[in-house]
């Protein structure tokens, strides 16, 4: 699921710590990686003295990861940084985005022409957002959001993907029930016998990694957060299905421009990089 990555890079320390860090697992040996720097239109004299700036951005970025030439492509490509990011995803086939992210909300993107939120809206790939106010660690502790839906059981395919033949993550799943009292108590039984819990914890067995069940209520977006928070939470996985029709796919969702939807609220408020999941439809 991580074949092919399509690093958007922007110069942020955070999102290049956490590229080193998903390259370092087993699971993403094999992946080739794209690093994209996009340049402005310029004249052609400063189109080359730009060009040679990125080139050597790129170059430090590679060394820093520490990983072999067969394995990665440097791209420069001029234009508009937005546009031009969702282009290149497309022309790789990109199974997976990463990005820094300022953690605009709201209105602040689209008066901030933000980018990240940008390819958010519009892609159909899978994305890995990181803010540039946050701590990047090596993975102990990945969250994953679980509920009945499609888009939760892919982001727990795509965790389990992600760290296939790494034994140092514990998976915490957790379920957020509005229906159910946030003070309410459960025994670790009632919780791994919970009706939507009990096909991801049987998946998680079958990969033989360590996990954790989290049952609870409250409003599940803003709880989510929180709970990542409180439990020092090294990356949070969660599924973000495309839900507007063909036809529309090229326009914005005000609702998700806005950030009303649960995965754009976790984008900008959770306190570690978030994996939304994004199954590409055929």
């Amino acid at each position: 699921m991580l074949n092919k990555i399509l690093y958007a890079d922007s110069g942020a320390d955070n999102a290049q710590d956490m590229l080193k860090i998903l390259l370092e697992l087993p699971a993403t040996q094999n992946s080739q990686v794209s690093v994209l720097r996009v340049i402005s239109p310029k004249t052609t004299e400063e189109e080359s003295v730009a060009k040679e700036q990125a080139q050597a951005k790129i170059e430090k970025l590679i060394t820093k990861l520490g990983i072999g030439s067969e394995k990665i492509t440097s791209r420069i490509e001029e234009g508009e940084a937005k546009t031009t990011v969702l282009k290149v995803a497309r022309e790789i086939d990109a199974s997976l985005i990463i990005m820094g992210s300022r953690g605009l909300g709201k209105l602040q993107s689209i008066l901030s022409n933000s980018v990240s939120q940008y390819v958010f809206q519009l892609t159909e790939r899978s994305m890995l957002l990181v803010k540039d106010d946050i701590y990047v660690k090596k993975l102990k502790r990945v969250m994953v959001a679980i509920d009945k839906s499609p888009a939760a059981s892919y982001a727990l395919d795509v965790a389990l993907s992600m760290l296939q033949g790494y034994k140092d993550a514990e998976i915490l799943l957790t379920r957020v029930n509005p229906d159910l009292d946030p003070n309410l108590a459960l025994s670790k039984e009632d919780m791994e016998n919970n009706p939507i819990l009990a096909p991801a914890i049987a998946k998680i067995k079958r990969a033989g990694l360590d996990y954790q069940c989290l049952v609870t209520g409250g409003r599940p977006s803003q709880k989510i957060c929180s709970l990542a928070e409180a439990r020092n939470i090294d990356l949070l996985v969660i599924g973000s299905p495309e839900r507007r029709p063909s036809i529309a796919k090229s326009l914005p969702d005000i609702e998700r421009l806005l950030g009303s939807s649960l995965s754009d609220y976790i984008r900008i408020k959770a306190p570690c990089p978030v994996l939304l999941a994004r199954r590409e439809e055929v």
